[in-house]
């Protein structure tokens, strides 16, 4: 199967919202981390689903929002040593607030509620 991003209420995903600062001149270069970090490693991880990086049109911010089957695989990734090396990496040039979340919500443009 693969990994699809699925954005809607009741999903039973865990949803992580990562907000990285970051000065604009190392923006591409967190953006390059990220990527390296999902394809060496995120991806190959127990219950790992998807993740989506987005940069800031200010150059100022990087968002992850990824998603995992479950808290636990998620606190798992935590503990792995080749994640919390990508993680150590971030942090040595950029600030990040991560936010675990549920879906509450979602609409479309023709005003329809998932």
């Amino acid at each position: 199967m693969v990994p699809v991003t699925e954005i809607r209420p009741g999903g039973n995903l865990l949803t992580l919202i990562n907000v990285f600062t970051v000065s604009p001149e190392n923006q591409d270069r967190l953006v390059n981390l990220l990527i390296e970090a999902t394809e060496q490693t995120m991806r190959h991880l127990p219950g790992f689903v998807s993740a989506s990086i987005h940069k800031s049109l200010d150059g100022g911010r990087v968002i992850n929002y990824a998603q995992w089957e479950s808290r636990e695989d998620f606190e798992a990734m935590m503990n792995e040593p080749e994640a919390r090396g990508h993680m150590a990496a971030a942090a040595s040039f950029a600030e990040f607030d991560p936010i675990l979340c549920e879906v509450s919500a979602t609409f479309s443009v023709r005003g329809e509620r998932f």
